[in-house]
């Protein structure tokens, strides 16, 4: 005789199934919680404070603000869950402030928000959550996960426009295993459609846009008040070698750039490269952004090595389309990504998460740090 499930793959009554759901404070983990609590579970809610907000960012479109842990600790009340807040500062500003201002100081253009995935959301919630004895730790997260064999395997969310595999594809499968993700099914309007049917009072709360730590973008203003050194004059050069003009530091630039460059030529210039042991970067027409090979390092599979003898798909940045691939899996946690066309602006810091497509949708094989 089959087992009878609950709604999150568990032998037990929801009733007995206690679960841990990371509160943001908006209305996507607003509503899972509150899904959850619908349905029965023993719910506890726990909301992190990553970092101080200062006055800038009172206004700025950011998560894990002041704001959203109030907003969290209402829906909270509302819902008669327990909940929690970790005070995680220290860990987020050694575990994703620090990696991103170094990563920036090297040339690179780094993702903060895999960084926090990866170590304070999934490893360190992770660990608190078993301690509370929770069968599952639950997020808002888009992204569709399928349970067989005790074996968890991640997809792209319903919601193509919503989806966050690109952020969680450094998840470990131990985590994937113990991860919910009740939203994946769903469309970001049907999850607002049900929090106003809940009466959440984040219902209507605008989507956070902005990284957390950095104040409406100015991704510059963080690094200077961290390392005021990093700020130094130096060189820009053609592809000739030639100096053609001087920048104020190299993290005001990003591989593809076009505009700020403050370089004038008979045609449009592009940041081609970004050299931060000389201090210098290269300019040069936008045909030379066009790459079809990248090297990655520090590898995170999620998937069984047979299956890259497949057709695989990639993505190079967050919000970029799924490339046509072949993945070349070498020593020491590294690959050599070959792309079927030639993509622009690809950088290194960013991620390449790949993709293979089945009769459930598009699977998440894992992916690496673009290094090259």
């Amino acid at each position: 005789m089959n087992k009878v499930l609950n709604t999150i793959g568990l032998d037990k009554k929801p009733s007995e199934t206690k679960v841990v759901v990371a509160m943001s404070g908006g209305v996507d983990s607003s509503t899972v919680a509150a899904l959850m609590k619908k349905e029965g579970y023993d719910v506890i809610g726990i909301t992190l404070k990553l970092y101080d907000d200062g006055k800038e960012v009172a206004k700025s479109k950011q998560c894990c603000s002041g704001q959203d842990i109030m907003d969290a600790k209402r829906v909270s009340n509302k819902l008669n869950i327990e909940h929690k807040i970790l005070y995680y500062q220290n860990k987020f500003k050694q575990g994703v402030i620090n990696n991103f201002v170094e990563s920036y100081l090297k040339g690179e253009t780094p993702i903060p928000c895999v960084q926090c995935n990866q170590t304070v959301k999934f490893r360190d919630l992770f660990e608190v959550s078993k301690d509370l004895k929770a069968d599952a730790l639950v997020t808002g997260h888009y992204v569709k996960t399928i349970t067989s064999n005790n074996r968890t395997v991640m997809y792209r969310a319903i919601d193509k426009n919503r989806d966050q595999s690109y952020f969680l594809f450094n998840t470990t499968r131990e985590q994937l295993n113990y991860l919910r993700f009740p939203l994946g099914g769903m469309l970001k309007n049907e999850t607002r459609e049900i929090a106003k049917k809940l009466e959440l009072n984040v219902a209507d709360k605008p989507d956070s846009q902005d990284i957390c730590f950095v104040p409406n973008g100015d991704y510059a203003s963080v690094i200077q008040k961290l390392r005021p050194d990093s700020f130094q004059k130096g060189n820009i050069k053609n592809l000739n070698g030639e100096v053609v003009g001087v920048h104020d530091g190299i993290i005001n630039f990003t591989i593809g750039q076009r505009k700020g460059i403050k370089v004038s030529d008979k045609e449009a210039l592009y940041v081609l490269k970004i050299n931060s042991d000389k201090n210098e970067i290269i300019v040069g027409p936008k045909v030379k952004l066009a790459k079809k090979k990248i090297f990655l390092k520090q590898l995170n599979l999620l998937s069984d090595i047979e299956e890259f003898d497949q057709n695989i798909f990639v993505k190079v940045r967050s919000t970029g389309d799924l490339l046509k691939a072949k993945i070349t899996l070498r020593k020491n946690n590294t690959a050599e990504v070959n792309l079927a066309n030639s993509e622009d602006g690809i950088s290194p810091g960013q991620a390449c998460v790949f993709y293979a497509i089945d009769q459930l949708g598009h699977k998440v094989l894992g992916g690496g740090w673009i290094e090259e």
